[in-house]
């Protein structure tokens, strides 16, 4: 598993957990709904200001999206 793998994987569990949808995050981190749904699939690797964005939004510290958990 690569690190864009990780981080789709990390988006999109904390953003469950927390209750968020793709809109309501992508409205927090000041980015198109369609993009966070692209970086959940992995089809986009994001930029270091676009992981602080959605970082500060979901209230994690940036490295927490970017590690690999022992469920992955």
């Amino acid at each position: 598993m690569d690190i864009r793998d990780i981080f789709a994987q990390n988006i999109r569990r904390v953003r469950r957990q927390r209750g968020v949808s793709q809109e309501e995050l992508a409205s927090l981190a000041n980015i198109d709904r369609t993009y966070v749904s692209a970086l959940e699939r992995s089809v986009y690797s994001a930029s270091l200001d676009v992981v602080a964005s959605i970082a500060k939004a979901l209230d994690v510290e940036p490295h927490e999206l970017l590690l690999k958990s022992r469920r992955n």
